[in-house]
């Protein structure tokens, strides 16, 4: 199993948690509930995917420099 999906395993676990302490139905109009799911879908997606790219990035900088 590659470095990569490691990172993306644990990422996703915890941008999960991190967003569950988000109110997202306070900031949408009411009745607009699945607006707001397929926001917060697209938010994680987005968020784990900076923040896995980032990290490996980081990883492989640390492998090239030793």
């Amino acid at each position: 199993m590659s470095v990569k999906y490691f990172i993306y395993l644990i990422v996703t676990i915890i941008t999960i948690w991190a967003l569950d302490s988000i109110n997202i139905n306070a900031i949408f109009k009411k009745n607009k509930i699945w607006q707001a799911r397929v926001f917060y879908f697209f938010l994680a997606l987005s968020l784990i995917y900076l923040v896995t790219n980032c990290i490996y990035d980081l990883y492989n900088s640390a492998i090239f420099i030793q």
